[in-house]
């Protein structure tokens, strides 16, 4: 990768792939006996992969380029001119976003190669650099409005490309080879295996990314075959280490709507597989200013993350605890603490004026800085709102996970100096009303049926390995039954005291009468 990641080299995702890479991967897709007749590089810049095509694809009829930057399609011309200048080739300068792909298509022989190095770049990176250079807003990923709103519907701008590509081939006779991040790979075969394109093959080949990139990423050369129309095709994904290696090491599989990672492990655990009624995973707090809402204590007051010392009334400031302190097990007492401004999302801020006068002053000093939160979900709500905040978030005892850290770990949290804790927005939990009911749910979520079965589905490589959306999978209910302990699971649920809504009664909430 370049030295320095300007703004420019962000913005595009423009990291000129090695020559030696660019020709080792499309070496790969020439020893499996594909012939393409037309090979397309989306987004060439200097055209790494083309050349490498042009040297090794010499029965192709059609050899295409295109990019946005038109200084990289000058310097890829003058290697074309200079050592295939009878070649047929075509170099475009156009915007993937806006060209017209299938009808630029319809002119070219098949079968199709899309090869290439497509942008590193996510949507949420785009929108902080305020980029024009963005698909057309379309919810692809089929979100439901509030996992829009709390940024899951952040992508790789890599993944929406190749979406499109698969679109480009569906009844189509061709291949896919990009280079792209390997979570990128496994959520765009989700996508394709749900939405049941025909893909005969898909592979991946792991690639060193210190050596070619200078950057540690997990990233691989991701291969799909896709099937004509009424041709055989599979939902298994065969793994290689290296792009030399002749013979797959692993291999990933779709199973009921999830890519998993350990197909023989999920087919064993399989039947804990569901929704649970009773136990609803919940995530930390959101409130993406951590230098005003996240604050120390020191014997004189609270200390806000610019080192400013303030002096605030107790009722709205909560323990807080991160992901390293659920990971490393700092759980019996608390490094930090937050500022908690409602009792459910959208409530009133107002009162605080008058609650707390201090709070509200601080909060009013600093309104600057909270009214310049980019995420839509602060749009049109009271001041100093907050996000992944309702009943649930003070419950007195809760059982919460990292979801960074490469561990299966789950663990116990009390109230901290009589106050439920609060968790920041990459920890998941649930709620719980007796230290026993949360060391119930513990022991069951620890268990080595609960972790075969979680496992079976995790991807240990990934920037965030455990998800709300894995944890949910898992039928609490059932997995209490399988290990011969439903009566506990059916007494806590009688048992459990559900608090006043706090919709409905703000203002007779434990926490905020303190």
């Amino acid at each position: 990768m370049a030295s320095k990641k300007t703004k420019e080299i962000w913005e595009f995702g423009d990291f000129q792939t090695p020559c030696e890479l660019a020709h080792l991967a499309t070496k790969v897709v020439s020893k499996l006996s594909f012939k393409p007749l037309s090979i397309v590089e989306p987004t060439c810049g200097r055209g790494a992969f083309l050349l490498s095509a042009l040297d090794i694809f010499h029965e192709a009829k059609s050899f295409v380029g295109i990019d946005i930057n038109d200084f990289h399609l000058d310097c890829l011309q003058e290697q074309i001119i200079k050592k295939y200048p009878n070649a047929p080739v075509k170099i475009f300068n156009a915007d993937f976003f806006s060209f017209d792909w299938v009808k630029f298509l319809e002119n070219l022989p098949e079968p199709f190669l899309i090869l290439g190095n497509p942008p590193w770049v996510t949507s949420s990176e785009l929108g902080m650099l305020q980029s024009s250079n963005v698909p057309e807003k379309s919810n692809f990923q089929a979100m439901n409005g509030l996992e829009a709103l709390t940024g899951k519907s952040n992508f790789d701008i890599s993944e929406w490309m190749l979406i499109k590509q698969l679109e480009w081939l569906k009844n189509r006779n061709g291949q896919i080879a990009i280079l792209c991040k390997t979570a990128v790979a496994r959520k765009v075969l989700n996508y394709a295996w749900k939405h049941d394109y025909p893909l005969r093959t898909a592979r991946f080949y792991k690639i060193d990314t210190m050596k070619y990139f200078g950057a540690s990423v997990d990233a691989c050369f991701f291969l799909m075959d896709c099937a004509e129309v009424n041709s055989s095709f599979s939902k298994n994904c065969d793994i290689y280490e290296t792009l030399t290696d002749s013979e797959p090491s692993s291999a990933i599989g779709y199973h009921d709507g999830s890519v998993v990672s350990d197909e023989e492990s999920y087919l064993k655990s399989k039947f804990l597989q569901g929704a649970d009624k009773n136990y609803i995973w919940r995530s930390g707090v959101k409130h993406d200013c951590a230098k005003v809402m996240e604050l120390t204590r020191s014997p004189d007051g609270f200390i806000n993350g610019f080192g400013e010392l303030t002096h605030l009334e107790g009722k709205y400031v909560f323990p807080l605890f991160k992901s390293s302190d659920i990971a490393n097990g700092h759980v019996s007492n608390c490094r930090k603490y937050v500022l908690v401004t409602q009792q459910f999302i959208g409530g009133n801020t107002a009162h605080i004026k008058r609650d707390a006068p201090k709070t509200w002053n601080y909060l009013e000093r600093n309104s600057a800085l909270l009214g310049k939160r980019a995420s839509s979900i602060y749009r049109d709500r009271p001041p100093f709102s907050i996000f992944g905040v309702g009943d649930y978030t003070f419950t007195p005892w809760k059982v919460a996970i990292s979801g960074f850290y490469k561990s299966l770990d789950f663990k116990v949290i009390g109230s901290i100096e009589d106050k439920p804790a609060i968790f920041d927005d990459t920890i998941y939990f649930l709620p719980a009303w007796s230290e026993e009911e949360a060391s119930f749910l513990a022991e069951i979520l620890n268990s080595k049926l609960a972790n075969e079965f979680l496992t079976s589905m995790i991807f240990w490589s990934d920037k965030r390995p455990i998800t709300i959306d894995l944890l949910k999978r898992l039928n609490l209910h059932t997995l209490a039954r399988k290990l011969g302990r439903e009566n506990e699971y059916q007494s806590f649920i009688a048992m459990r005291l559900i608090p006043p809504s706090l919709e409905d009664q703000p203002q007779q909430v434990l926490p905020f009468s303190m």
